[in-house]
């Protein structure tokens, strides 16, 4: 067993204190990790305060883990001892069902074993990211290239590859137009994505604030949802919208933004349900969609093509005792664009 500093909430909406757990000892296939920076998700802030229920406290959030290989089991074969590497949003699945087969472990028909806030296959409580070590298998580990710093890194291992993965799976390209909801942690990732992919690119924001930052991360238009006049001018104009605000939006407003066979993708996740007509889809043969993740092939994927492109997230590094203060700025839209959170001041 290995006993490691941690910060974690007794329960809902609780304030953070600091902690110890014990990470259990290497299996064969297993990866001791060194975390030096786990970044703030939405969805953190989501289970810690038990927006979405299911919460298991005392819960140690984090999924956006940036680190340095300390130690290896005897059967591994892909990392050695100082390897730069980072782990997503969960850290076992079944590795047998068709989906695993694929290489999209996140839709393990067994269910897949999130990194915190989750119960793995043995029973115990899984937790996360807001601590200085953790182990992992094998096969849950990505390689970080050299050329991405780990601190701008941990925010890709969610908010990179949720951006990354509805624009790949939807085709967003050369000749697409694709309209990105939100210029927050996930959309400043999801303009560079779609930028990079040679689709062009319109940002839907509340207002005007953040036009400038846009159009350098690579927009090439952008627009305020607050002013109603853009609904009218925008009609029927994009192939793909995704929706990366974690808040109840017009539904339908937002689908006569699309073309025929247009698809609205959500990977955004409010607590409330959302609502809208149908006439809204079936008139111009629009469809609703969501996206979670990628799996682990395709979060090395997104990290490599990253790196070629130059793509990472703008960050703000905060010390272990500011987590409470960066959730509430978090809620506040008070960041630009990510929370990251320097593990060596636990």
């Amino acid at each position: 067993m290995c006993t490691t500093h941690a910060l974690s909430v007794a329960s809902a909406k609780s304030p953070f204190e600091k902690t110890t757990i014990e990470r259990r000892a290497l299996r064969p296939n297993d990866i001791l990790i060194d975390i030096k920076f786990s970044g703030i998700c939405h969805s953190d802030i989501h289970n810690a305060y038990d927006e979405w229920g299911g919460g298991m406290f005392p819960m140690v959030p984090g999924h956006e883990i940036a680190g340095i290989v300390e130690s290896v089991g005897s059967a591994v074969t892909k990392f050695v001892v100082g390897d730069r590497v980072g782990v997503g949003c969960f850290v076992d699945s079944c590795g047998e069902c068709e989906y695993c087969l694929k290489g999209e472990e996140q839709f393990c028909t067994k269910g897949y074993v999130g990194t915190y806030n989750s119960i793995d296959y043995d029973g115990n409580p899984t937790y996360g990211g807001y601590s200085q070590k953790i182990v992992v298998t094998e096969r849950f580990v990505v390689r970080i290239p050299d050329s991405i710093e780990l601190d701008v890194a941990s925010p890709l291992l969610c908010a990179g590859i949720t951006t990354y993965s509805p624009l790949k799976h939807w085709n967003a390209g050369p000749g697409k137009k694709v309209a990105v909801v939100g210029m927050g942690g996930l959309g400043h990732l999801a303009v560079q994505y779609a930028h990079a992919m040679g689709a062009e690119v319109t940002v839907l924001s509340q207002s005007m604030n953040k036009k400038d930052e846009a159009h350098e991360l690579g927009a090439d238009h952008y627009f305020a949802t607050s002013d109603k006049a853009t609904f009218k001018e925008l009609a029927n104009r994009f192939d793909l919208i995704l929706n990366t605000v974690a808040a109840n939006l017009d539904v339908d407003a937002y689908l006569s933004l699309l073309r025929v066979d247009g698809t609205l993708v959500n990977v955004g996740a409010p607590a409330e349900p959302d609502k809208y007509h149908v006439f809204s889809l079936i008139m111009q043969r629009r469809s609703i969609a969501g996206s979670l993740v990628g799996g682990i092939r395709e979060t090395q994927e997104m990290l490599d093509f990253s790196a070629q492109h130059s793509i990472a997230p703008k960050i703000e590094l905060i010390r272990a005792d500011q987590v409470d203060e960066a959730y509430q700025r978090v809620l506040d839209s008070d960041v630009r664009y990510r929370f990251v959170i320097d593990m060596s001041t636990l």
